[in-house]
């Protein structure tokens, strides 16, 4: 089966639309909910962050299976008020991987930016919205690049194919291991399964392990150092996450999400890794590299 991007979206609408409830019926909605959650899904895998663009390209590209599109204020409103749906829907996909049930996570964060400054956001206006990012974002430090930035903080739980399993959205100053037990605490398993936890060199402490043997979990992380003795081999299994990272930075525009509101950003990062978690789900199906998502870019 040819694994192209009208192939992703007619999975990915008939599963929506039978995992949503159904709604009252109202004549004047032309759009189900299920095609406005179908074509978010849309603009997150085509890289096209600018909701008037997408709209532009989606009249072109997918009339065939849309025939009714929604107008961008349309779109933009309904989306917002799918959220949960949508980040339901992540869940709802990654069960129908193979890596829903691994016992072997990876663990890892990475900044999410909102702008240059504090200062680059109340200059553009954007402080004075409700909810605006201004008045949540702070100000990180990223590690791996060695620079400050502004916004906030992304951590994950991944299987190692890909499959999304747990996803928290913290301000940058948040200790990373106590987001790594809520994430845990809250990840989906079977009854008494052991966890297996990959992660980085800051992912060290008695108390932290001692947590997380409470949550049927260990972890195992390069040696710092000033530590003695020699540390598990990691950099093989350790940079498959900095590539399903990259992934949903160059693929699913990740950093390029267009949001000005807290609301506005948690949905456009739910419908992403929603993308995500419905490409892995098909190329298991299709027998394809798990995280091979440029089949369904156009």
């Amino acid at each position: 089966m040819l694994a192209d991007l009208d192939l992703l979206l007619t999975i990915v609408y008939c599963l929506t639309d039978d995992f949503l409830p159904q709604r009252a019926g109202n004549a004047k909605r032309r759009v189900t909910d299920a095609e406005i959650v179908t074509l978010a899904i849309a603009q997150a895998i085509m890289g096209l962050p600018s909701d008037p663009r997408f709209i532009q390209v989606a009249d072109k590209r997918l009339r065939h299976l849309f025939p009714t599109l929604p107008s961008r204020d349309a779109f933009h409103k309904r989306r917002l008020r799918l959220e949960r749906q949508i980040e339901a829907l992540i869940g709802h996909f990654a069960r129908q991987s193979s890596g829903f049930t691994d016992d072997l996570m990876l663990v890892d964060s990475t900044p999410v930016e909102c702008a240059a400054s504090k200062q680059t956001v109340k200059r553009g206006g954007i402080s004075s919205l409700g909810g605006a990012l201004g008045d949540a974002a702070d100000y990180g430090y990223c590690a791996s690049h060695s620079r400050l930035f502004y916004g906030f903080r992304l951590h994950a739980l991944f299987a190692c194919d890909g499959t999304p399993r747990a996803l928290a959205l913290t301000s940058p100053k948040i200790d990373e291991k106590l987001v790594c037990l809520q994430m845990l605490a809250r990840c989906e398993r079977q009854p008494g399964q052991q966890v297996i936890l990959i992660g980085d060199k800051n992912f060290r402490g008695k108390d932290f392990e001692t947590e997380l043997a409470k949550l049927n979990a260990t972890i195992l992380r390069p040696r710092r150092k000033d530590e003695k003795g020699h540390g598990p081999h990691l950099a093989p299994i350790r940079q498959r996450i900095e590539s399903i990272f990259w992934t949903c930075k160059d693929i699913l525009t990740l950093e390029r999400h267009g949001a000005r509101t807290l609301h506005n950003l948690r949905v456009r990062l739910c419908a992403r890794f929603a993308a995500l978690a419905a490409g892995v789900m098909l190329n298991h199906q299709l027998g394809r590299p798990s995280r091979s998502l440029a089949a369904y870019t156009a």
